[in-house]
């Protein structure tokens, strides 16, 4: 039996891509009664604020060799050890009875002290490559879980395919009736994960600049840009006569990917499971210099299903991006094949698959 008021600690942080997956499993299982906190760090709990406010958000100190300079990478290895003891001290006491991390430097604090007090644990990889934290912590759990399928795994790692959980607001859009492109007011979203992405900026208003002008003059354009470029890439589309909301993050994106009729993204795997569920056609452009190029992995299901076209950084230019969304915005029936192609590889029921997942680790644990 799962025990009484049982105890979920959710170990995520860094980007969006590892907290929006954390927030949908936090939704599920506290509709199932459990109490559930999440162990991040300071940059992780940037991105908390659609998490319920029944979720206790803990922020315990961590750090990645990655980034920052000589003195930051020399204090590295005592951030993370402190963060360990800290979350290693707590876990005694508490007993929690499932840990499940999600990736990013800012789990591994919670994921080692769950290896540490025996606790039972395990992680979700969105990406189809594991990343750096999920692949040191894959021989040390119960249970591996992947978002992406399938998912390039270390020698003697099995997994169990989940999909990749997606947030309520994004559920509350699944499916959501696709308007195919034609002569009438058509929205284009463009987004390069949560923190955008300086190569559609430079790359995204000089395509459409390219398009036909009846073309043209039909779009309405919502991009997310980073700060630093917000006020030239503004000012490319009032220069091309485009209507377009430019803004470093938009927190509702859900809302924005039932109302586009094209989508041009980067591939996380956020992203790209967003696309799939409410079922948009897309342009996707990996990033190149991703770990283990796992964002070109990502958009493998979407590709071979027929709902996006994939175009790689090398092959990416004002033109070629141009031909390709007017391949899509000129074809109504194309852009609806591709509508229906992305729902078909969407996983609506992700979240309840890994919480399943989490109940069962939870009954062993207890047994």
């Amino acid at each position: 039996m799962t025990p009484a008021n049982p105890h979920l600690i959710i170990a995520a942080g860094g980007t969006g891509g590892h907290m929006f997956p954390a927030q949908a499993l936090s939704e599920v299982m506290l509709r199932r009664g459990w109490q559930v906190t999440l162990s991040t760090d300071a940059r992780g709990a940037r991105y908390t604020e659609g998490f319920s406010h029944a979720v206790e958000v803990r922020q315990v100190p961590s750090a990645t060799f990655a980034r920052g300079g000589v003195l930051a990478k020399l204090l590295a290895p005592f951030r993370i050890a402190g963060g360990i003891l800290r979350a290693t001290l707590r876990m005694w006491r508490e007993k929690p009875d499932v840990v499940v991390g999600f990736g990013g430097y800012p789990a591994i604090p919670a994921m080692a002290a769950a290896w540490l007090t025996r606790t039972p644990a395990m992680i979700h990889e969105q990406n189809g490559v594991l990343g750096r934290v999920n692949r040191v912590f894959s021989r040390r759990v119960d249970v591996v879980a992947c978002g992406s399928w399938p998912t390039a795994l270390p020698a003697g790692v099995e997994a169990v395919h989940t999909g990749n959980p997606v947030r309520g607001a994004v559920l509350e859009r699944a499916g959501a009736p696709y308007m195919p492109p034609g002569d009438w007011p058509m929205s284009l979203l463009v987004f390069g994960g949560s923190q955008g992405a300086r190569i559609l900026s430079d790359t995204v208003p000089e395509a459409i600049a390219r398009l036909p002008e009846a073309l043209r003059g039909n779009l309405r354009v919502a991009q997310q840009a980073r700060p630093e470029d917000l006020q030239r890439v503004t000012d490319a589309y009032a220069q091309i006569g485009v209507r377009a909301e430019v803004e470093p993050f938009f927190r509702d994106i859900p809302r924005r990917l039932s109302e586009a009729q094209l989508v041009i993204s980067r591939a996380g795997a956020s992203s790209v499971a967003d696309i799939a569920v409410i079922g948009r056609p897309a342009i996707l452009i990996p990033y190149a210099v991703a770990a283990g190029d796992h964002q070109t992995a990502n958009a493998r299901g979407l590709s071979e299903a027929g709902a996006a076209l994939v175009l790689p950084e090398s092959r990416l230019s004002p033109e070629t991006l141009a031909g390709a969304i007017q391949s899509i915005l000129t074809d109504p029936a194309t852009a609806d094949r591709m509508a229906q192609a992305a729902l078909s590889a969407g996983v609506p029921d992700a979240a309840d698959r890994l919480a399943a997942l989490v109940e069962e680790l939870a009954r062993k644990g207890a047994a």
